[in-house]
Formats: C-alpha cells, structure tokens, sequence
C-alpha cells in the first residue's frame, strides 16, 4: 500500500424511483451537495446521481440510480442493511425534530457501540442512520442548504451487511481494504479503517440463515472502498486473486474515478475506487451538479438522451 492511502469507503451507490422525488430528499431534507448529474454508463437513458459533500471527497458520496418505475427490493442475506452518516454528536436532537417536521420515517434513538444512533428511511424504503460523533463539530461541512452548517452531515460513518456469517467477509476487509477487527456488540462485528475518520466503518449484521434479499428501489446496489491510484488498486485486486481466490472485473473508466468490482464471499457486490481524477475534472467545483454530464462515448447522442431523461427542477 502506497504510504499515502487512505482506505475506507469511497461511496455507496443505490436504486431509487423518480429522481425528482430522490433529488429532493437528499439535497433539501438531508441537506446534502448535489455533487454531479450523469447518466448509468450501462444504462445512459438512466440518470446516476452523486450526493456529497462540497467537492464530492471520497467517503461522502452516496449515489444513486433514479428509475421512475422501480419495485422495492427486500431486505435480506447478502446486501447492505443500512447506510450511515456521521453528524456532530450535538446534532441528533436537531434532526430528531427535522424528520418528524417533514415527515420522515425514523426509529426511536438507540445506543450501538456506545454512539447514538437515528435510523430512518428515504422516501424508496432504503435503510439509513444518522450517528452521532463528537468532536468533528468544526470538521467542515456542506453549507449551500437549509440544515445549518453546525449540524449538517460530514460524510459516512459506516455501512452495516447482513450477512449469514462475519468471517469470510472480514477476511477480505483486513487483508486486502485496510481494516481491522475492533469489537463485537450482539451480533454485530465491527471492522475499521485506521487511517480515515470518514467512511470508515464497516459493521457485519451475523444473522445465519435468512431469507436472501432481492434487489430494487431501496436496495444498495453496491458499496465501493478507496484506492490511492491505479498502482494500489491493482495491488489490491492481485491480493483478492492471489489469496482469496476471487477475480476482479477489468477496470472500468468512470470519469471520475477508475473500479474494478467483485462479489465478496458473503455476495454483497464491492468495487475498490481510485481517489483521482476526482469530480472537479469536467466542471469547476462552484457549479458541480449543475449540468448534465455525459462520457465521451454518449456525447454525440446528448440530444437524444436528453430527451428520454426526466426534467429536475
């Protein structure tokens, strides 16, 4: 690992129904940046849409395809049962008051591995939690919405798998994504980056034989973890091979950063990201987000598919 890196989650990226609905939560209930507009490069009548902090850093970036028609997914085995933020550890009483205002489906506040947690639900079902930390008060922060700077989200704090067993999947994170076992609470097992404040967490949900989960609107698609460069991501993705016997993908150009992907032995879908070029590379960071941004290959056809894409207002 190069002595630079910084590992830990790079973003997380869901499904959701109509993007202006899911455009609207995340910018104006949970206040986050709109960081970039693009299409699913496999699917470009299909928007991809990245939230963020202010320049779009690695372990803020919670992405999203918006399908108008989307069927729910089910919760179950082998994918990613919840999705968490990290906010001052003051602030909690403050959204406490924010969902129930604009109607946002949370849970009683709980205490998990001495934090305090609020969990909630976007408007598609997806499962979130907001956490409370202190000290990262004068950590900076998104100021372009209404939810006050003091308050407002910093990044990731973690993703918690529901997974049938914790071993096979920790493997993979101590040894080639940079974590370390830290504690176990229940059936909870803990895992951390030590290198990285934001993103960093991954907790494993042991919950043996259940119903397999099922895909769709509220569903996590996949979660991707950090790599400085091409150099490092290339190291790791020889690791995997070497010695857990599992291949990557090629690499795939994103634009804004560089992925290979793998299903973990626990089968959730994770993707190691580089952290260059970054989202600044087609738009200066004062107007991210502001308009469509297609890859090379679909420029031409920008008419057409602007034509297909609904209209964000």
């Amino acid at each position: 690992m190069t002595a630079t890196s910084a590992h830990g989650i790079h973003h997380v990226t869901a499904i959701a129904g109509p993007a202006q609905r899911n455009h609207d939560f995340y910018t104006r209930t949970l206040g986050l940046r709109f960081v970039k507009k693009t299409v699913n490069f496999d699917d470009p009548g299909t928007y991809h849409f990245y939230f963020g902090d202010e320049t779009g850093s690695p372990g803020t970036i919670l992405t999203f395809f918006p399908w108008e028609h989307a069927a729910s997914g089910r919760l179950g085995v082998g994918e990613t049962q919840e999705t968490v933020f990290r906010v001052p550890e003051g602030a909690i009483g403050y959204w406490t008051h924010r969902f129930v205002e604009k109607g946002v489906p949370h849970d009683a506040i709980v205490r998990r591995f001495g934090e305090t947690v609020l969990s909630f639900r976007d408007p598609d079902g997806m499962r979130l939690a907001l956490i409370g930390v202190p000290g990262i008060e004068n950590e900076p922060a998104w100021s372009g919405s209404d939810v006050p700077a003091e308050v407002a989200i910093r990044g990731f704090h973690s993703v918690n798998l529901l997974l049938k067993e914790a071993a096979p999947t920790g493997a993979i994170l101590t040894d080639v994504l940079g974590f370390s076992e830290i504690g176990r609470e229940g059936q909870l097992v803990r895992y951390k980056a030590s290198d990285t404040a934001i993103g960093g967490i991954v907790d494993i949900h042991e919950a043996g034989a259940f119903l397999p989960g099922r895909m769709g609107g509220g569903s996590v698609h996949h979660i991707a973890f950090r790599a400085a460069d091409d150099t490092e991501e290339l190291a790791m993705a020889k690791k995997l091979a070497e010695n857990h016997g599992i291949q990557t993908t090629e690499q795939k150009d994103r634009n804004y950063f560089r992925s290979v992907y793998f299903r973990e032995p626990g089968h959730v879908l994770f993707e190691i990201a580089t952290d260059v070029p970054g989202f600044a590379i087609d738009e200066p960071v004062a107007a991210l987000g502001q308009a469509l941004k297609l890859p090379g290959v679909y420029e031409k056809r920008r008419s057409e598919i602007e034509q297909v894409l609904p209209e964000l207002v």
